[in-house]
């Protein structure tokens, strides 16, 4: 932790500089620095980046090269036949492995498996999602959905790549509504089959990975139809059946037909198309039937009664797709940071008076406060990544260790983290780009390519508001297994008196809390930079918003269900903002637990900084609602501005020390706006910028 002298001496004027070396350029005029930062501060805080599998990204490391990257220039056909090749690269490396049970070939390791699956953020996310549709989705749906024989006779080829397949639940008119898709699968007692069916133009798969091309299967998630023995049509919900959808030749099977979506805004490696089903059949024992089973006679079982638990309890063992996502648009978001950072080094605007000479574009105030507050978000979502990571390997590895209440938590929190990164990846990258002018407007210089990529990244694997709304749904009612069957106005019934308890409950129940809060005595008097106090202050926060949004839904009690849709969805941006808030409050609590964990001490104290720049910048961000809400007063909120600006410039200091962490591979920033060269010539910096801080 920094104290608040420690930041004011950080902005000392006429600190002395590092020696570094720059050349000029005819058409920039900018320099380029020899000098690599602190090498054995970057390794300790590599350490706490990497956390519990620092040896898969270091094997990853190892086994990534320049071909690896995003092709520049090249069509969309010449793309995708480049991720296939980089595919089979994967595959006979052994990767996908990582993330299957041994049982089934693997070697079980879910957490290298996400992390293997992270570090492709850094190259190519069209490399990146097409893995995660053929081994995480299309793979992660047979191994979690089916049968020890189905997963012995299909998982083997998923993961030689001898089997390519589709994850095929999204509809053209069902969106984020995945509980009511219309695609049906009707059990026909007489031939012991399912006949698949697109019952309407709207019912057609749409944005499906390797559906234009490459996938000769699909895992089609359907409503269930059986029928009674007088006729009557039981409806048992969403199921998963797998569907070959094209022969060996490549050719469209008998009733599938499918479209190539062409063109889209980014990830062109990727084959995404449309899937659409006419009276399909597939025997029985294409059901994958962990969750819902239909026996020779059309008798529907299942382990679970309710169907909207049944869907949601399906739908978790699948999360891995949504923590696969945050994870690599994080390391999207760190490629573009070390990228907008290395360049804000050696390019020089402007004449200093003093000196006569360029002034690197980090000496700028408005540079640091765009950049750092970045880098600091970047370090506590790598952190929190790394907590969820480490939850559900644990969860696969012992699901037993998991009661109801804790494995909905950790459902939430993928969903939340997902939502979180997703955004911050989008913005983070955008802002890289501007940050490097028009230098980073040119497609060489990678970040417009990564912008376009990682677009779809706040939409697909769950639209980032609907995610954020389901966090504050399960801190509203503690997110109940019977929560999928309520309708609006049961849902704003259900359990608010308790929303607030649990969340001063579980907080004060923390490790964290009990450490921290428990040995403040003077609360009015304590400093923002206070570990203590931030922790209590983004709390509060969480309690508050989730206390009057309660306090507004309890409107709806008795109301029919048209006026409590018109309560629910008059508070949704309530709704939101407490999410927002629960995770904001969450990563926290992981990023001071990492720092906590740090046993080297200058890298712990810089990681101190960096979180408490990451609370700073929050409450900076949202000063408006600590003000309106009497947390902070005018005064406090203009210190916590002041020391913000402080903070960036001090880290500022070492961001090429704080970027190199991010261990990205050095041929990334290979590229024409960090590699131009020239006449060495030493760097003078003015504003205290230095490696020193």
């Amino acid at each position: 932790m920094t104290s608040q002298t420690d930041v004011q001496n950080a902005a000392a004027p006429g600190a002395a500089a590092p020696q570094t070396t720059h050349t000029g350029h005819p058409h920039y005029g900018r320099i380029t620095t020899t000098g690599q930062g602190d090498p054995a501060l970057a390794a300790g805080l590599q350490k706490v980046l990497d956390g519990r599998w620092a040896d898969a990204r270091r094997m990853t490391r190892e086994a990534m090269t320049p071909d690896m990257l995003n092709p520049i220039g090249v069509t969309m056909e010449e793309h995708r036949a480049h991720v296939l090749d980089q595919m089979r690269r994967l595959a006979d490396s052994g990767m996908p492995g990582l993330g299957f049970r041994t049982e089934d070939g693997g070697t079980g390791d879910t957490g290298g498996a996400l992390t293997s699956f992270e570090m492709l953020g850094h190259l190519d996310l069209s490399l990146m999602v097409k893995a995660g549709v053929q081994w995480g989705l299309f793979g992660g749906a047979i191994a979690n959905l089916g049968d020890a024989e189905t997963r012995g006779k299909y998982l083997p080829g998923v993961m030689s790549l001898d089997l390519m397949g589709c994850f095929a639940m999204t509809e053209l008119g069902g969106g984020s509504d995945v509980q009511n898709l219309e695609t049906t699968a009707t059990f026909d007692t007489e031939t012991g089959e399912f006949v698949v069916h697109s019952p309407t133009p709207s019912s057609e798969k749409w944005y499906i990975g390797n559906a234009a091309r490459d996938g000769s299967m699909a895992a089609v998630f359907a409503q269930l139809i059986t029928h009674a023995e007088n006729g009557e049509e039981l409806r048992h919900g969403v199921h998963c059946l797998l569907v070959p959808i094209r022969d060996e030749a490549g050719n469209d099977l008998p009733g599938v037909t499918t479209t190539d979506h062409g063109h889209k805004g980014g990830l062109l490696g990727v084959d995404n198309g449309k899937i659409m089903f006419d009276h399909v059949r597939v025997p029985r024992e294409a059901l994958l039937d962990r969750f819902g089973a239909v026996d020779a006679d059309g008798q529907y079982s299942s382990p679970i009664d309710s169907v909207g638990a049944r869907f949601f309890t399906m739908l978790g063992t699948l999360i891995r797709g949504r923590v696969s996502v945050g994870a690599a648009a994080g390391a999207a978001a760190r490629t573009s940071l070390a990228l907008a950072v290395r360049y804000s080094l050696i390019r020089r605007q402007f004449d200093h008076p003093a000196t006569g000479k360029g002034i690197p574009l980090l000496e700028y105030r408005e540079h640091q406060r765009r950049l750092m507050p970045r880098v600091a978000r970047a370090y506590a979502y790598a952190c929190a990544q790394n907590a969820i990571v480490a939850e559900l390997h644990d969860f696969e590895k012992n699901p037993e260790a998991f009661d109801a209440e804790r494995r909905r938590e950790m459902e939430s929190h993928a969903a939340g983290i997902k939502a979180t990164v997703t955004g911050f990846a989008n913005d983070t990258i955008i802002e890289a780009r501007l940050a490097c002018g028009g230098a980073g407007y040119m497609a060489e210089n990678l970040l417009t390519e990564m912008r376009a990529d990682c677009d779809v990244f706040s939409t697909f694997e769950g639209d980032n508001v609907v995610l954020t709304q389901l966090v504050a749904k399960e801190l509203l009612g503690a997110y109940a297994a019977e929560f999928g069957d309520m309708d609006q106005r049961e849902t704003v019934a259900f359990a608010l008196t308790t929303a607030v308890d649990v969340v001063q409950e579980k907080a004060r129940a923390s490790t964290l809390w009990q450490k921290l809060i428990d040995t403040v005595t003077d609360r009015e008097n304590t400093d923002l930079l206070d570990r203590a106090n931030q922790l209590e202050l983004l709390v509060d926060r969480e309690e508050h918003l989730l206390e009057t949004v309660a306090r507004r839904l309890r409107k709806a009690q008795g109301e029919d269900g048209s006026a409590a849709f018109k309560v629910f969805n008059s508070a949704q941006d309530h709704m939101l903002q407490a999410g927002r808030a629960h995770m904001d409050s969450w990563v926290f609590a992981r990023f001071a637990e990492a720092v906590d964990a740090c046993e080297d001490p200058e890298a712990k104290e810089v990681l101190g900084t960096l979180c408490d720049l990451y609370v700073l910048d929050i409450v900076d961000r949202d000063k408006g609602w600590f003000l309106e809400h009497n947390r902070l007063t005018t005064e406090r909120t203009k210190a916590a501005t002041a020391a913000r600006n402080r903070l960036c410039t001090k880290l500022a200091g070492k961001a090429r020390t704080l970027v190199d962490a991010f261990a990205i591979p050095e041929f990334v920033f290979d590229v024409p706006m960090l590699t131009d060269g020239g006449v060495d010539a030493p760097l003078e910096t003015t504003s205290g910028a230095d490696e020193r801080g």
